[in-house]
């Protein structure tokens, strides 16, 4: 998959646990593990604006996209 999630980043950036977000946000805690290590296919607009208003930052900066090395091959 080409999205990359920066969870981890904006966690440490506001010195945040992922418990205390899973706690402001109303997500569990595995739900949000499975989150920040990249493992779901989907995430719903109403988690990603709780993630973001808890952690006072924009989805791009959750939510990268890395375009497929077209030499990889």
């Amino acid at each position: 998959m080409n999205i990359q999630i920066n969870l981890d980043i904006q966690l440490a950036k506001n010195k945040m646990s992922l418990t205390e977000l899973s706690q402001q946000v109303g997500v569990s805690l595995t739900n949000l593990s499975l989150l920040k290590t990249g493992k779901v296919k989907a995430i719903r607009f109403s988690t990603l604006e709780a993630i973001c208003q808890a952690l006072n930052c924009q989805p791009g900066d959750i939510l990268q996209y890395l375009p497929q090395d077209t030499n990889a091959q």
